[in-house]
């Protein structure tokens, strides 16, 4: 075993702190206060320093040197990952990836969460009636709402593991590669974004983006189709049926380039094979459905031709557009597309 002396840093003594009462509301929501440094999570779990602070880096959370940051709930965390392991389930570089999965999938609900809650966290401090300040009205919160938040969390993750599982056993049942599907790529992307963010206020411009984003996962969700992320002024979605992505483009038009409150957005939809991993798609669909936004005129939907090939002659119409170099792609000759 490499010796941990080598591995490991010291802190930094000029770190700065953190803010008043950080520290109550981290106690508060971890339910306990760290003791231990990562040499005692590596004697506790039995993996090696390296190893330890592989899964830690792969959570997302920054390395401690010899700090006194971790918990008993940290190192069961990590002894569970560690069994499966041992047990021959998973390999170790395997659950780097499941522990990286969960890490970025936390850490954005976490954001998402606190910043959703931090209006309500103003209005319970500005209560005369409480007089317990932004600290004490976050740590009431954060009673409140945390054991069944987190009750809540379980069962959403169930229901889309059940989801997952359904959806790729559907549509690899015939393929070969297993890492390998046919989709619907979309990419809904607003016109125009970097000049109307310089216009607006910080709050006016979050609030933008959070309705756009609330609206397209709606559609997409309404006709089936999955979000895959969400990129501040663009949407990426895809969907199993050509048909579908294109109602789910319409769709978002519909909701948000028709509303006059909204801006104007541009869709691009292409199909392919895709490479599913970490729930996230890879693949030229992907990179042709982003590069078609800058095609698409406002609030109109471009095509590639194999997405054309996949719709119904008799239900929709293609007008084919002027072949234009496309970065990564050469001359692409993309199609507009309506209903007929």
């Amino acid at each position: 075993m490499t010796p941990r002396q080598d591995m490991t840093t010291e802190p930094d003594p000029t770190a700065p702190g953190q803010p008043a009462g950080a520290s109550d509301l981290e106690r508060a929501i971890l339910g306990e206060a760290p003791e231990l440094n990562a040499l005692d999570v590596a004697d506790a779990t039995g993996v090696t320093l390296e190893e330890a602070r592989r899964l830690w880096r792969a959570l997302g959370f920054p390395e401690h040197g010899l700090e006194n940051a971790y918990t008993d709930a940290d190192t069961e965390a990590l002894s569970t990952m560690i069994s499966a392991v041992r047990a021959d389930l998973i390999d170790f570089d395997l659950a780097v990836n499941l522990t990286r999965a969960v890490g970025q999938t936390m850490a954005r609900l976490a954001d998402w969460e606190v910043s959703t809650l931090v209006s309500r966290v103003d209005e319970l401090a500005a209560d005369p009636e409480t007089d317990e300040g932004r600290t004490g009205s976050a740590l009431r919160l954060i009673e409140q709402i945390k054991d069944p938040f987190e009750d809540l969390l379980i069962y959403v993750w169930r229901r889309h593991l059940a989801a997952a599982v359904a959806r790729v056993e559907a549509l690899r049942s015939d393929a070969e590669d297993l890492n390998t599907v046919q989709l619907t790529v979309g990419f809904a992307d607003i016109v125009s974004f970097t000049a109307l963010s310089n216009r607006l206020t910080e709050e006016r411009i979050g609030d933008l983006v959070e309705l756009f984003e609330s609206r397209c996962a709606d559609v997409v969700t309404t006709q089936g189709g999955r979000v895959i992320k969400s990129i501040g002024d663009s949407v990426l979605f895809v969907s199993e049926d050509p048909m579908r992505a294109y109602a789910i483009a319409e769709g978002i038009i519909n909701v948000v380039g028709r509303d006059p409150r909204m801006p104007d957005i541009r869709l691009g939809l292409a199909t392919g094979a895709v490479v599913m991993r970490l729930g996230d798609v890879f693949g030229p669909p992907v990179n042709l459905a982003a590069r078609l936004t800058a095609v698409a005129r406002r609030n109109r939907i471009i095509i590639d031709a194999a997405t054309a090939g996949l719709l119904p002659e008799d239900e929709f119409e293609t007008r084919r557009l002027p072949a234009r170099p496309v970065r990564g792609f050469g001359l692409v000759e993309p199609l507009a597309v309506r209903r007929t």
